[in-house]
């Protein structure tokens, strides 16, 4: 799946069980379109590609479209990861509640500073960066996210990649980028600049008040 898709996959399961929250059973593409900022066509041409076969009058059944997208978004394996870097965003990040709704848990965090959050405001345990192997390795992690200062984040994304971690969201201030070896491994970055990002709103916001004079 391209990146679209996966975004617009992401919605249709948040929607799905906002629908089930309300009681309904079944769903038809048009619905679940407006729901998402589609059209039917595109929500069709989606379940179609994922093998997910709708009635042309009866619409989707909610469960069983919940229960095939929990498999293709891995929602039916457990969704665990770490933060190496519990500084402002880190711990942010630990302390911030929505994850769970989602069904991902963040079960540790790694830090140089192990009292860099406090304890009453922070219930998930943060370990020494000594013990990164042995945290990935006894927690069978697949996924970390770095905020960690950009003098420190090629290292570290090294480390984790041979201690076998193979999808990173990464915050730091530098692009990372996988090297021929940990493509072969299948090694997943988001980078995720915010400054950049802003800046793109602001771009389009220029530009739309230009069209507008």
């Amino acid at each position: 799946m391209h990146g679209d898709m996966i975004i617009r996959i992401t919605k249709y399961y948040r929607i799905l069980h906002k629908l089930k929250s309300l009681g309904l059973e079944r769903v038809f593409a048009n619905n679940l379109g407006d729901a998402a900022g589609v059209n039917a066509t595109v929500v069709r041409k989606d379940f179609s590609l994922l093998k997910i076969i709708g009635q042309k009058r009866g619409g989707y059944e909610i469960d069983n479209l919940i229960a095939s997208l929990d498999k293709i978004l891995g929602k039916d394996k457990p969704q665990e990861a770490i933060i190496v870097g519990c500084g402002r965003i880190g711990g942010a990040l630990m302390r911030y509640r929505g994850f769970a709704s989602d069904g991902i848990k963040i079960v540790a965090g790694l830090d140089i500073n192990t009292h860099v959050c406090d304890e009453q405001e922070c219930p998930i345990p943060i370990y020494p960066l000594e013990q990164l192997e042995e945290i990935v390795k006894k927690k069978n992690i697949q996924v970390a996210i770095l905020t960690v200062p950009e003098q420190e984040a090629s290292d570290l994304f090294r480390r984790l990649c041979e201690a076998g971690v193979r999808g990173f969201l990464n915050f730091t201030p530098i692009g990372l980028k996988a090297s021929k070896d940990e493509e072969d491994k299948h090694i997943i970055i988001h980078n995720v600049n915010i400054a950049l990002e802003l800046e793109q709103i602001f771009y389009e916001l220029n530009i739309s008040d230009n069209h507008m004079l």
